[in-house]
């Protein structure tokens, strides 16, 4: 299953600006000459590729992007200035494609590579050009290209940055659906999730991660109960995994400590590597339980389960707790990039690397 993140935009370079036609005026110097300016470069739109980003979601609310238009041509042999070209950051993996036939222009594959969406038009003669020992007085002058003008689709393949795990009904899609934009379907009843959807949580200008939520796991999964492990291959890439436990089922009889070890015994069964991920205890649906018990509760379940990680208490429902999970997720991502810049590593997109066993990745 492919998931990506789409987006259109319309880009629109700076026009050329006009040539002038001038003469010279000056005392005692009755045929001056011409010295009428070029016009400016109309401004390039640009589009780079920025290890940085993993979404499009700046682009769904900005869709028009306009460069600026040179300066006309000026008297006295001056020449307009050329217009401010505009860059675009997009994440790497961008594929920019015309929206209208679908032809592929671009692919951004690597880090820091900068492409030229729209080109600016060029610049008008002014009539200084024209000059010749025929035509000493032109009175000649162009006016200026008009810069291309595109409509693109924007198309990226995402990874996910953070993955949710838990039993049916812990309220994963529910969270997903208060802290992202994604809006899934949310039901009184087991496996309401029945394939992965992901959700872009944004934190600020330029700053957001991508949350993925699979369908639920029970105890058994791996021979095949419930949907089995068929969707936890979408979170072997993410950076942190956030399990959720309901702290309040309906059913009295249920154990939430229990059912969190049968996740966590899951985990390991499926893939040594995703159980030795982050991964962080978020107990959820603490709006049912009483202010009073509520850190009774915690310790309780803490000690039970003996996990030693960072514990939060939220209510996806109510939305309580969940802005510090958000900012506490996005602080720890941003830190694990920072380290990998620090060690020099190369930030290798998993999406164009070579599998271990050298053959290409699906």
């Amino acid at each position: 299953m492919k998931f990506v993140d789409e987006a259109f935009i319309d880009v629109a370079a700076g026009d050329g600006g006009n040539g002038c036609v001038s003469f010279r005026h000056e005392k005692y110097k009755e045929f001056g000459g011409p010295n009428g300016g070029d016009g400016g470069r109309g401004g390039h739109v640009y589009a780079v590729a920025d290890p940085n980003l993993n979404t499009l979601v700046d682009y769904r609310y900005s869709r028009r992007h306009e460069a600026r238009r040179g300066e006309h041509g000026m008297g006295s042999d001056m020449f307009g200035a050329a217009g401010a070209d505009i860059t675009l950051k997009m994440p790497v993996g961008t594929i920019v494609s015309d929206a209208e036939t679908g032809e592929v222009l671009h692919e951004l594959l690597t880090p820091g590579e900068t492409i030229v969406l729209a080109k600016g038009g060029d610049g008008g003669f002014g009539n200084m050009r024209f000059k010749s020992s025929i035509n000493r007085a032109p009175r000649q002058k162009t006016p200026g290209w008009p810069g291309e003008k595109k409509s693109l689709k924007l198309e990226l393949k995402v990874l996910a940055d953070v993955g949710l795990l838990g039993m049916p009904n812990a309220g994963k899609s529910t969270l997903i659906a208060a802290i992202s934009n994604a809006r899934p379907k949310i039901a009184d009843y087991p496996f309401t999730t029945l394939h992965p959807n992901l959700g872009v949580v944004r934190v600020g200008p330029e700053q957001s991660f991508v949350v993925a939520d699979v369908p639920g796991l029970i105890e058994g999964a791996s021979e095949g109960a419930g949907l089995g492990h068929q969707f936890l291959r979408h979170l072997q890439r993410t950076r942190l995994l956030l399990h959720l436990v309901d702290v309040a089922p309906f059913d009295e009889a249920v154990d939430p400590v229990a059912q969190a070890k049968a996740i966590v015994a899951e985990l390991k069964k499926y893939d040594k590597a995703l159980y030795d991920k982050p991964r962080w205890l978020v107990l959820n649906k603490i709006d049912m339980v009483p202010a009073a018990d509520r850190e009774a509760l915690v310790k309780d379940f803490v000690r039970r389960l003996r996990y030693k990680g960072p514990v939060f208490r939220i209510s996806a429902l109510t939305r309580e707790g969940c802005d510090e999970l958000v900012q506490a997720a996005f602080q720890h991502l941003h830190a694990r990039r920072l380290e990998e810049q620090a060690q020099g590593q190369p930030e290798v997109d998993p999406r164009f690397a070579s599998r271990p066993d050298g053959k290409d990745p699906e």
